[in-house]
């Protein structure tokens, strides 16, 4: 049961420090983890997204879609394979991303435990 609390605890750290980035920096922090897994340039498929980020395919769909509208991300149509879609980051994207320090948003105390902050 101590588990369960201190995972709650945690969810509820995420939550509020989600909402303070969003206010802060206008995307959401899958959006923002969705940049930080592009800025090395390359493109990548919406599953290795997927992946990288742990979010479903349909909430990777719906993350992905609104970086899109945002000109965050942009597609690219497979080299080899014209039916593959991948994405890469917008010159945009690397503005909003270059732009972002969490130093400026208070973080819950929960979150820096789990981090060792």
């Amino acid at each position: 049961m101590d588990k369960l609390c201190k995972i709650r605890d945690l969810r509820q750290a995420v939550t509020h420090f989600e909402a303070d980035f969003e206010r802060r920096y206008g995307i959401s922090l899958n959006e923002g983890m969705l940049l930080c897994s592009l800025k090395e340039g390359g493109s990548l498929s919406s599953g290795e997204l997927c992946g990288l980020l742990g979010l479903t395919p349909s909430n990777a769909s719906k993350v992905i879609a609104a970086a899109e509208r945002k000109e965050l991300i942009a597609r690219v149509l497979g080299e080899r394979d014209k039916r593959r879609m991948f994405f890469s980051i917008t010159e945009r994207g690397r503005s909003v991303i270059g732009g972002i320090s969490c130093d400026e948003i208070p973080m819950p105390e929960a979150l820096c435990d789990a981090l060792g902050l």
